[in-house]
């Protein structure tokens, strides 16, 4: 089965979006799992066969009204038979498998599958509906087939229902690293694994810990944390099950294996602050690859928690403006509120977000009129900090 003509057709992709369970073979389009009633008044399942033609995988309009049935005569709720389209021609062989027991004759010009399809249905499942709660619309899962070369293990309908596909090109077939799988780095994985980049290469070199679970995305078993795995391994076997593309690196990133970050697109480094973080970014502008840094600067102040979640993209032409902005110095070490790590599942997951939609506006993704070098959320005051230049977007 070819998945392309649902793919570039508005109205195959109208049905696919409803949740009709679709599938092109030969010169037919089946419409399965259809809601009917047979002449015992019971509700059962069968499947429409409609002729399809395309012109360069794009569906044609209908050539004809007619259509063929695959199971009981549908009938009426009392299980009188449906007479307004019934045809008198005798079951058939259509080839590729498919043998009908019906034909139908429902005329009327018929402005596209959609309608023909959602017309034919709607008179056989109104029938069943009567007698019980049922739809024909139930959501099957939908595999890529073998000629797409998708990123994902299932396809990505939440895209094509809402019309965003052409804009997820501008980010497909990137290479994107994630420096560090601490919570932040942890939501972003979860953000940037269900676009359709190439390839996600995973860096760090900690173990998977409970605290982890805790300000991670999902819900880690207690087997899995009694397994130690690392983190890497630990997000590559969660994600491993949506994507493919994933490449595990259970190191911290040091001066002596940048080479880790050759060929990326855009780079997130979500990494504590340390003098290595300086080397990176040095490494990163020389080598002309966008990035952001991200950060949590959180504190205890009379029994509540108050602080800044930060985020800085770095370009070669705001390099020495953003840098500004971030802290090198190893916070382990020097004594100060910050190096309680205070991190919460909320503000981790919102520091990954306002990265993600950096990077996406850095592509063309969102519309960009702030250009910013530095953008901070104050808790305490709910307000959004903004450091920019002049923006000519």
């Amino acid at each position: 089965m070819s998945r392309q003509p649902i793919a570039l057709s508005p109205d195959l992709l109208r049905l696919q979006n409803e949740g009709y369970e679709i599938e092109i073979r030969g010169g037919y389009i089946l419409v399965k799992n259809i809601p009917y009633v047979n002449s015992t008044a019971n509700v059962l399942r069968g499947t429409l066969v409609c002729n399809f033609e395309a012109t360069n995988n794009v569906a044609n309009k209908p050539s004809t009204h007619t259509a063929y049935w695959i199971g009981e005569h549908p009938c009426y709720s009392n299980g009188a038979k449906l007479t307004p389209f019934e045809h008198s021609s005798p079951p058939q062989n259509l080839g590729d498998g498919i043998h009908v027991d019906y034909m139908f004759s429902a005329k009327a010009d018929y402005r596209d599958y959609h309608h023909k399809v959602t017309t034919y249905v709607g008179r056989i499942h109104g029938e069943a509906q009567l007698l019980q709660e049922c739809t024909p619309c139930t959501f099957p899962l939908i595999v890529p087939d073998e000629n797409e070369k998708s990123v994902f293990c299932y396809a990505d309908t939440a895209s094509s229902r809402s019309g965003i596909g052409s804009l997820n090109d501008k980010v497909a077939g990137q290479q994107i690293a994630i420096v560090g799988l601490g919570g932040t780095g942890a939501y972003v994985l979860d953000l940037v694994a269900k676009t359709p980049v190439k390839e996600i290469h995973l860096i760090d070199g900690d173990v998977f810990s409970q605290h982890n679970a805790f300000r991670s995305p999902g819900a880690a078993s207690g087997s899995q944390l009694e397994e130690k795995f690392s983190k890497v391994e630990y997000f590559h076997q969660k994600y491993n099950r949506l994507r493919h593309g994933l490449v595990p690196y259970a190191a911290y990133l040091t001066e002596e294996n940048l080479n880790l970050l050759e060929g990326m697109d855009f780079v997130f480094v979500c990494m504590d602050s340390n003098p290595t973080k300086k080397v990176i970014f040095d490494w990163l502008y020389k080598n002309s690859i966008p990035f952001v840094d991200v950060g949590l600067g959180v504190v205890m102040q009379d029994e509540m928690l108050t602080g800044i979640v930060r985020m800085s993209p770095v370009t070669s032409d705001n390099f020495n403006q953003a840098v500004k902005n971030i802290s090198f110095s190893d916070t382990s070490a020097d004594g100060n509120e910050y190096a309680t790590n205070i991190q919460i599942a909320e503000l981790n997951s919102l520091n990954a977000a306002m990265a993600v939609i950096r990077w996406k506006k850095t592509f063309g993704f969102y519309r960009d009129a702030s250009c910013e070098y530095y953008q901070g959320f104050s808790i305490a005051t709910g307000e959004m900090i903004i450091e920019r230049p002049e923006c000519s977007n």
